[in-house]
């Protein structure tokens, strides 16, 4: 039988959901080939175990994702689901990367194009993807408050941003969660962004909780995992071993290296909620199941001898990508 999500309040301001989200951007691509039909049976998975949280962005599968989310809310409580949408990475033909825009009058475009693919009449959390450099934090902000006084947004969120950007961003509006890279490869979050969040009453939604199927998924280096440099020669070969060290642990709690490491995101705050992706029905389970898994501080201090911080060789994203990260400026 598979475990019912947790619920947890995303900050100060922001909505209760559930944790840990479904993250839907395997389901247009990204990791290999989708099926449609499948992906819309993933979706109605995790929403009738009782999850509520869906995170999208408009580029992905450049609008597939969400028309592929309003198939499967077609027949449902539109009221019962939270919408997490990202906006701003423009895409060329093929997906090829184009920049980001937060331009206000963007904002607007991009919104609308948004609501008539998901067929609804509000977002829940509308947010920038990356910074854009060209523009103002504040008046891409701005722009989102306009919508959420009309009723078009209810919340606002953010996203790979740094410390500077996240207090520019809060004296604004008010900021519901910063969604960021977070996992046990990935712990530079906890040097300042973790704690001015927390400062300023901001959740965090934690993605690349699995590093990219790094933990406890495949190990591959298909779709964009060749680009990735966590996932080249003798990185991928020290990576790979440091997280079969973590074997044991799940072991002995009768759970997968993928359940033990978003347990392992999960534990570090009530604050803190996981985004998992998952492309199969039966991926959901056991993603859901990882909410059985409370981690002991012992249990803890065995997981950060075996993998402690920094302990990861290569960069989370090609150089160019990481180029584009207010978040680690």
């Amino acid at each position: 039988m598979t475990s019912e999500p947790h619920s947890r309040r995303l900050g100060d301001h922001g909505p209760t959901v559930t944790s840990p989200a479904l993250g839907c951007l395997g389901l247009s691509g990204g990791y290999g080939p989708t099926d449609d039909a499948q992906g819309i049976r993933t979706l109605h998975t995790y929403l009738d175990a009782g999850g509520t949280l869906l995170d999208t962005g408009d580029f992905y599968g450049s609008g597939h994702n969400e028309w592929l989310i309003r198939q499967a809310l077609s027949a449902r409580n539109r009221d019962a689901v939270t919408l997490s949408v990202k906006f701003g990475s423009l895409r060329g033909p093929g997906g090829t990367p184009g920049g980001n825009d937060g331009r206000p009058e963007a904002v607007r475009n991009f919104l609308s194009y948004s609501l008539q693919r998901l067929g609804v009449d509000h977002l829940d959390i509308y947010r920038p993807a990356r910074l854009d450099p060209a523009v103002p934090i504040e008046e891409t902000v701005g722009a989102v408050a306009e919508m959420v006084e009309k009723g078009y947004v209810r919340h606002i969120g953010l996203s790979e941003v740094g410390t500077d950007t996240i207090r520019r961003a809060a004296a604004v509006a008010p900021i519901s969660d910063v969604q960021i890279e977070y996992s046990l490869l990935s712990r530079e979050v906890e040097d300042g962004i973790l704690p001015v969040c927390r400062e300023l009453g901001i959740g965090i939604t934690a993605y690349g909780v699995l590093s990219s199927g790094l933990i406890g998924g495949s190990s591959s280096t298909g779709g964009k995992r060749a680009y990735f440099p966590r996932f080249q020669g003798a990185n991928l070969e020290h990576n790979a071993a440091l997280v079969a060290g973590l074997e044991k642990i799940a072991a002995e709690k009768n759970a997968t290296l993928a359940q033990l490491a978003v347990a392992w995101v999960a534990a570090q705050g009530d604050d803190v909620v996981p985004v998992v992706g998952a492309r199969r029905p039966d991926q959901v389970g056991t993603l859901l199941d990882s909410t059985r898994l409370p981690l002991t501080s012992d249990d803890l201090t065995r997981i950060e001898a075996l993998v402690p911080r920094g302990a990861a060789r290569g960069e989370r994203y090609p150089a160019a990508l990481m180029a584009e990260l207010d978040s680690e400026r």
